[in-house]
């Protein structure tokens, strides 16, 4: 037991009513307590013991974490203890997917040497083409990308050894390189070409971009502004701390069930319309505006609830959003190869309005990240559906080392959270005829 500076100890001192019994619980990392510590709280030896009840984990920590640090009421996303601002400024995505995955940033000889190997593994077993071409042509991008990564497990059984770090290093490199080649073949497949193959000698956003969009023989022109507007993305979305995705990670892989069928899931997590869909939801939004002249209407609509201001606020950030101004200027280049967006107006006004109206202020509805990248992501002429894959493909990096760290924690246990059951008591079964 240690002290605190006040000379008190770092204890909780819980006296149980019921009983008139007092218990003392141990405080850890400044203001932690540790649950099974609440056990020991009993009414009698036969009780179970107290259990904290906490639906959708808002106020639990299932894990110490090294990798994302947020503090949403200051604003603050850092990686590794690094500022996004200064990441998304001077670095390159391979850059802070490796120092997400490895703690440090690189030299250059170990960046050289990271960039080899995720452009060793960009290419997929063929067979993996036969999977993309049983899907419907209407499949769900997403879904599609889900049991593509899925399927991908078969060709690499040995993944399964989730002890061996060199292995899992080897499945880690394998998906982050992948992952960009598999969501390129679901775009394929959806507009109804022939796969591109990756082009090795272009940077992670470039053979990307080159994969979707070359047609034929010819030499796709990646420009350089839309290359780096895309990179910035990918390192914007690269992690986020212990969201509903990044949780499904690590909760499957807590059964060594292995990294693609972890990732498999995470996805599924951040397939659904309150994780991995919001972009989407403020570009329906802004449609559904339609010209500045109705903005005054539906902001009266939010007011009264009528209306949902998509794109502002955060479960976690009670400030502005760290990653929407960063984007927000990615934008204004991207418009200018692209052409401006009408809607870009529509978006800069409800803005405006969020950050002067107390309405919203005193709500914390700020600009977050989905608020501009669904814009930037239509004015590269991608089809809604993909973004969540968009999305999906630099949190991979993200989900990979909470798994990697999860592998070395000392207290892995597989997850098994208690329930408190409501139905009903024991009860005699009853034969058909006397229902």
């Amino acid at each position: 037991m240690t002290e605190n500076g006040s000379g008190g100890k770092d204890s909780l001192t819980i006296r149980d009513n019921r009983t008139g019994r007092e218990y003392e619980v141990d405080i850890h990392e400044g203001d932690v307590i540790r649950a099974m510590d609440l056990r020991q709280i009993k009414v009698d030896d036969g009780d179970f013991g107290m259990m904290s009840y906490d639906p959708g984990f808002k106020n639990t920590a299932s894990t110490r974490s090294t990798i994302t640090y947020i503090d949403g009421g200051k604003g603050i996303l850092r990686y590794r203890g690094y500022p996004i601002e200064q990441l998304a400024e001077r670095s390159t995505f391979l850059e802070v997917a490796y120092l997400l995955l490895n703690g440090e940033l690189p030299t250059q000889s170990e960046l050289d040497e990271f960039e080899h190997e995720i452009t060793y593994h960009t290419y997929v077993h063929e067979n993996i083409r036969m999977v993309m071409n049983g899907f419907r042509y209407d499949a769900h991008a997403m879904s599609m990308l889900i049991s593509s990564v899925a399927a991908l497990g078969t060709f690499y059984p040995g993944a399964r050894d989730v002890h061996d770090a060199e292995n899992r290093r080897l499945q880690i490199h394998r998906l982050v390189a992948k992952m960009p080649t598999l969501a390129a073949f679901t775009y394929r497949h959806h507009q109804g070409l022939s796969p591109v193959y990756p082009a090795n000698e272009l940077s992670y956003a470039a053979n990307f971009l080159n994969m979707l969009f070359r047609i034929g023989g010819d030499k796709y022109k990646v420009n350089p502004a839309v290359e780096r507007a895309l990179d910035i993305l990918f390192i914007l979305h690269a992690d986020h701390e212990q969201n509903c995705s990044t949780t499904a990670m690590r909760v499957i892989g807590s059964s060594e069930a292995g990294p693609y069928s972890a990732l498999s899931g995470a996805m599924g997590a951040l397939f659904g319309p309150l994780h991995g869909g919001a972009n989407e939801a403020v570009l329906k939004m802004l449609q559904r505006i339609g010209t500045m002249d109705n903005i005054p209407t539906f902001i009266e609509g939010v007011k009264r609830k009528e209306e949902r201001l998509m794109g502002f606020g955060h479960r976690v950030y009670k400030a502005y959003d760290p990653r929407a101004s960063i984007i927000k200027k990615a934008a204004d280049e991207v418009f200018e190869v692209t052409g401006r967006n009408p809607l870009l107006d529509i978006a800069l006004e409800l803005e405006k309005i969020a950050l002067q109206d107390d309405f919203f202020v005193s709500r914390n509805l700020y600009p977050n990240v989905d608020f501009y990248s669904g814009l930037i992501y239509e004015a590269l002429q991608f089809p809604v559906e993909m973004f969540p894959v968009l999305f999906a493909i630099p949190r991979s990096v993200g989900w990979l080392a909470q798994w990697d760290e999860l592998m070395e924690d000392p207290e892995l246990s597989i997850a098994r959270p208690r329930q408190i059951f409501m139905g009903s008591a024991e009860r005699d079964f009853v034969p058909m005829e006397k229902r």
